[in-house]
């Protein structure tokens, strides 16, 4: 029987980015789809039975929406596949055109895009909202269309189901046994006197709180703050930060692949998501979160109702003002100062991800709805 071809189409993520590539491809491939990737990379690959297509990364926005999307458009059409999945808003044009053909095409909603449209520094105040209006429209408009939605919490899926009966929550949670080494975690005392952040390196996510908080911590205490992720856009940039006394705490990594992003989370002692409150973050659930519990390490994190309701009940970690730096500082030097205690916290979050966040429950909800489209095997 030939395999059902799969094609995964993005031009704002890498084509090996870790949710589209590492769960979603991987996945599929494995419970016998034929999958292609088609994204920003460097060459056209095969990696872990995934072919990957590789497009140009184009610097500019406006380039990235119009010529990067019509090269997908047409390497999309080349591949003749079965089914569409595509992972960008501004991909939608493309998502449609391929339903006008007769193809089946599933958008993967990684964010709530209005509401995140309203925190976008790089549009002019006064014109979000109206640009987050015109948006919702076009997506309530579009998702109508589609073969089906898939959503990465219920926050956003509820804003579709009612117009789109294929509907999925597949929440971005982590394998957990790549986070955890064949040789088991070394001692806790091996661990550095150190908190981690990976991630973007931006104003809404807590850059600057994070710097400013390493430099109230006592000149005693040798902590350190290891810092990796993408360049940092205009509105904070990182050679602002430099200035800052916490910078001299800080150990920058840059961008790294999931190897190096683990090899760090497992020698630090804690791990940071200090996001601000703006509506597109107090819904979500960043992979980040989870990639922490499944290091063994405690979180520290915003204080949002969400997140309240995953940390306190576990105890696998401690609740901050992400705008308050004193509270933020006294947070990490107690995880830092209280070894048992903080050791008690990673394991309650390891074991916590073990029994309820581990990519493999959700690896079976996708291939479910793929199951309608096409004729999967197996999820894994």
């Amino acid at each position: 029987m030939t395999a059902v071809k799969v094609v995964h189409m993005t031009t704002v993520h890498s084509a090996m980015d870790g949710r589209i590539f590492h769960k979603e491809c991987r996945s599929l491939a494995r419970a016998g789809f034929h999958v292609t990737s088609i994204g920003p990379h460097s060459k056209d690959v095969v990696v872990d039975q995934v072919n990957i297509k590789s497009i140009p990364r184009d610097r500019s926005r406006l380039a990235r929406m119009t010529r990067a999307v019509w090269r997908t458009y047409r390497e999309a059409l080349r591949q003749n596949a079965d089914i569409y999945h595509f992972h960008d808003p501004e991909l939608i044009p493309v998502g449609l055109l391929l339903r006008a053909r007769g193809k089946s095409v599933i958008y993967d909603l990684h964010e709530d895009c209005p509401r995140d449209i309203l925190s976008k520094e790089y549009l002019p105040r006064w014109t979000r909202q109206g640009v987050a209006w015109m948006m919702e429209q076009l997506e309530r408009a579009a998702c109508r269309r589609f073969s089906g939605l898939v959503a990465v919490t219920p926050f956003i899926a509820d804003r579709f189901r009612e117009i789109n009966g294929r509907t999925v929550i597949v929440h971005n949670f982590p394998y957990a046994e790549e986070l955890i080494p064949q040789d088991g975690f070394g001692s806790w005392d091996a661990r550095k006197q150190a908190v981690a952040y990976v991630g973007g390196l931006t104003g809404e996510r807590g850059i600057r709180e994070m710097v400013q908080a390493m430099g109230l911590l006592p000149a005693s205490l040798p902590a350190t703050l290891e810092l990796a992720g993408q360049t940092v856009p205009r509105n904070v940039q990182l050679e602002a930060l430099h200035g800052e006394p916490g910078w001299r705490r800080v150990n920058f990594h840059g961008r790294l692949d999931l190897p190096g992003t683990f090899r760090i989370l497992q020698s630090a002692r804690a791990g940071l998501m200090i996001l601000h409150p703006i509506p597109s973050y107090l819904d979500s659930l960043p992979q980040k979160f989870f990639e922490y519990m499944g290091a063994g390490i405690p979180v520290i994190v915003s204080d949002f109702p969400l997140w309240r309701g995953i940390v306190e009940p576990s105890g696998c970690g401690l609740l901050v003002d992400p705008l308050d730096t004193r509270v933020l500082a006294q947070a990490i030097e107690y995880v830092l100062t209280h070894p048992e205690e903080a050791e008690e916290m990673g394991r309650r979050g390891r074991a916590l991800l073990l029994k309820k966040y581990s990519w493999h429950t959700e690896a079976q909800k996708l291939v479910d709805l793929y199951s309608v489209l096409g004729k999967p095997i197996c999820a894994g």
